[in-house]
């Protein structure tokens, strides 16, 4: 098995690899590779270690000798999955790999939000707590999270990750059906219609995959129905909400306040509706929710097993 990765660097200079040299015969890494460099640097290669490179129609037809491609993250919207299929080309990503790291960066976005931490953080930095008349700073509503309810949306490993969190802080958890998923029961929670989520969701947190059917899930009449002080939190995939819709219902105090670690366009070279400076109770953050340093070993250990387990021809569970 002769590999190459393709975005080593994506992974961070920290992790080790050694779990995938010792499964392959050969490993060459490269940081970074941009989208003309993709057909060269597979040639000779039968398997491909790739987290954000493209790899289209163009590169399987180009690159017969190519096997197998191991995407090192969850989402494989970079793989052309029919063409793969097409080419005789096997296709496993990493699953349940960030579920602490992710639900931890959510509660913080979260407890943030209710506590309007940065706000008072600005105040004491601004002096105005210094030139208070009295003890305290009042001026920015606090949530208790306590008694709340938290809807769910996407009650995979991270939406339960966040549910046992939440569940610590005293909130209720109300699980919201995606398009064309079916009301229910599970694990206990009621899964109900987004309809009918959204007008009682004191928080709304967003943990699915970006599809077709999820795209702008959240647009501006679903924001026109959620709670005036509602908070929505997005660390799963930016597309999911109308990003325009969502700037302008926080100016206009549609909803309470919003914090997101993913934005349709990362890095977001050509400007975002929600980097404007002039939008309340919006945090934003950098895709890092998935960063801790024990998440990417994580991912490195279960790409090594995905390749292990291709080579010995056991089951995996296979995109492609």
């Amino acid at each position: 098995m002769n590999a190459v990765f393709l975005d080593a660097i994506t992974l961070g200079d920290d992790v080790d690899l050694s779990p995938v040299t010792e499964v392959v015969d050969r490993l060459v890494s490269h940081d970074r590779t941009a989208p003309e460099q993709v057909i060269e640097r597979l040639q000779g290669f039968d398997t491909v270690l790739t987290n954000k490179v493209v790899i289209g129609r163009e590169q399987f037809a180009a690159c017969p000798g190519l096997k197998l491609v191991a995407v090192v993250a969850t989402g494989v919207n970079n793989i052309d999955l029919e063409a793969a299929r097409d080419h005789g080309v096997r296709v496993v990503n990493v699953v349940n790999y960030g579920r602490s790291t992710v639900a931890q960066h959510t509660m913080a976005l979260m407890l943030a939000l209710a506590t309007r931490l940065l706000d008072y953080q600005r105040d004491v930095q601004s002096g105005r707590w210094g030139r208070s008349d009295m003890f305290c700073l009042m001026d920015h509503p606090i949530m208790e999270l306590e008694g709340r309810t938290l809807g769910i949306i996407g009650y995979g490993d991270l939406g339960q990750g966040v549910a046992e969190r939440a569940r610590a802080f005293g909130m209720n958890v109300v699980l919201g059906a995606r398009p064309g998923q079916a009301a229910g029961e599970v694990d206990g929670y009621l899964r109900v219609p987004l309809a009918e989520l959204l007008p009682q969701a004191d928080v709304l947190s967003l943990h699915c995959l970006l599809t077709d059917e999820t795209r702008n899930m959240i647009g501006a009449e679903e924001l026109r129905q959620m709670k005036s002080d509602a908070l929505l939190i997005n660390t799963s995939r930016g597309g999911l909400v109308d990003e325009q819709a969502l700037a302008d219902a926080l100016r206009a105090g549609v909803i309470g306040g919003a914090g997101f670690d993913v934005l349709t366009e990362e890095p977001p070279r050509h400007g975002n509706p929600l980097l404007a400076d002039d939008i309340p109770n919006l945090i934003i953050t950098p895709h890092s929710a998935w960063a801790s340093r024990e998440a990417r070993q994580r991912i490195v250990g279960i790409t090594a097993n995905n390749l292990a387990a291709v080579r010995s021809g056991s089951s995996v569970g296979y995109v492609v």
